[in-house]
């Protein structure tokens, strides 16, 4: 199947930054619309970019025979309406992360792409980098051994500067905060590598309790959360620590560590400007050195972009296209999207409740059919 998939563009700063040129990229999807709630700046994309379409209105976006799948790289506040109204229509879906508000929003997601046919992929885009793709299968090849211990740090100073301006992101009410952010993607990469959790406890934490207004220069109140600790029980027996913040300076990165009875696999980056770029592997079996891993050539990228995001975003949109070619969508589909959702909402409960919380199996809230 060769023919074309013209895709529509919701969201134009994350959506113009990586989507549009990561359509652009791939061979088999072009961009014929693109959104803006003001027209005036829809129509100015759409000049810049060559789009033939620009809307203020998510319904004239869908009423295009042309379009036959939609990504929608808005804040998440505004995620689940507009989502909804995609899939209702039949068109295909790239969902930026995270998936909504809560999972039950989620849940309703997953059960109108259930009911239309829809093909929904989240861009949980750590499944397709190198590096990554390698620790998967190193860990599925029983290098480590019986895994005694899973350490996780994504420390990070995107937010450190107090004086960074207030917007929706300091609102834990549209989805903002650090596990939002970063979180969403942990609690996709923790089931891939390691399987379900069975419990949880978390304490969340808000540092940065202001910031200057854009407009005004008046402080504003910040209540979603910008450091997090979490205590994760997978469903094998595995102890995993997970710490994560956005607001420390100098913070180490993102690091992985993976102890077992047999090895140790750690897989970390310290670029703090890049957050795919500069990650490296490295492993040791019997008490041997760390020492770094060579990438396996099938897992390299075919082209290095100047924005890490945008290769394995490429990624992401081919396995979206084999998913809509097929019928049956590849993964990451819909269903780990509500699980992470899932995982973020126990983890506001238990730090709300300052309780460890259960994890429920995800079969037992959205049943068994793929």
């Amino acid at each position: 199947m060769s023919k074309d998939i013209g895709v529509a563009v919701i969201g134009t700063g994350f959506g113009k930054k990586v989507h549009i040129p990561g359509f652009r990229e791939h061979p088999r999807t072009r961009v014929v619309a693109v959104y803006h709630r003001n027209i005036n700046k829809a129509t100015q994309i759409a000049s810049e970019e060559q789009i033939p379409y620009a809307c203020d209105r998510v319904e004239d976006i869908l009423s295009m025979s042309e379009v036959r799948g939609v990504s929608i790289a808005t804040p998440p506040f505004l995620h689940y309406e507009m989502a909804k109204q995609v899939l209702q229509a039949g068109k295909h879906l790239i969902l930026e992360k995270p998936m909504t508000l809560n999972v039950g929003e989620a849940k309703e997601l997953y059960r109108i792409a259930q009911n239309t046919g829809a093909v929904v992929t989240p861009d949980f885009e750590y499944r397709c980098v190198p590096t990554w793709q390698m620790l998967a299968q190193l860990l599925e090849s029983g290098y480590v051994g019986q895994k005694r211990f899973i350490q996780i740090d994504w420390i990070m100073a995107s937010r450190a500067d107090a004086n960074r301006p207030w917007n929706w992101y300091a609102l834990r009410e549209k989805g903002g905060g650090a596990l939002g952010a970063l979180g969403s993607h942990s609690f996709d990469y923790i089931p891939w590598l390691f399987g379900p959790v069975r419990r949880l406890q978390a304490q969340l934490k808000t540092t940065v309790t202001s910031r200057p207004d854009p407009e005004t220069g008046d402080r504003k109140t910040v209540d979603s959360d910008d450091v997090g600790f979490i205590n994760l029980e997978m469903a094998d027996g595995t102890p995993c620590q997970f710490t994560l913040s956005s607001v420390a300076y100098q913070g180490r990165g993102h690091w992985v560590e993976i102890y077992g009875d047999r090895g140790t696999l750690v897989l970390g980056s310290g670029n703090q400007k890049d957050y795919v770029h500069g990650f490296h592997l490295y492993g040791s079996q019997d008490g041997s050195p760390l020492a770094e891993m060579a990438v396996a050539p099938e897992y390299e990228f075919s082209h290095t972009y100047k924005d890490g995001r945008l290769a394995p975003f490429v990624r992401i949109v081919d396995r979206w296209v084999q998913g809509i070619d097929s019928g049956k969508p590849e993964l990451p589909t819909l269903r780990e999207g509500v699980y992470s959702q899932l995982l973020m909402d126990l983890t506001h409960e238990s730090s709300d409740r300052q309780e460890v919380v259960e994890v429920p199996a995800l079969e037992s809230i959205l049943g068994s059919d793929r």
